[in-house]
């Protein structure tokens, strides 16, 4: 088994009222469920500013971080951001990096 190519399910639980409400906004953006979350996983993990922006209000307004710890995140992944373009490394080479030390070394 290779890691990163096997499928997993991701759910959770919530409300038959907005499971349809849901369903409906789909069907009106001709969008599946699969389609959606991937979309919005994706932005997600890929630090999508728009989803990013979105989820730091919710996580004020809920209460969920403290904006210290917010603060340091943020200066967290400026920093990463600032290191990769020191050395003009984008995910793809990063990768690429992976790979060939894997064929060099595949007993690693």
């Amino acid at each position: 088994m290779e890691y990163g190519k096997n499928d997993k399910r991701i759910s959770f639980m919530d409300t038959d009222k907005r499971a349809a409400e849901l369903l409906i906004r789909l069907k009106n953006d001709g969008l599946t469920k699969t389609k959606f979350f991937r979309a919005i996983l994706t932005g997600y993990l890929e630090r999508n500013q728009d989803i990013i922006s979105f989820l730091d209000s919710y996580k004020e307004n809920a209460g969920s971080q403290s904006k210290n710890k917010t603060r340091k995140i943020k200066n967290i992944e400026k920093n990463e951001k600032d290191q990769k373009n020191k050395f003009g490394l984008n995910d793809g080479d990063i990768q690429d990096i992976f790979d060939l030390l894997e064929k060099e070394h595949p007993d690693l």
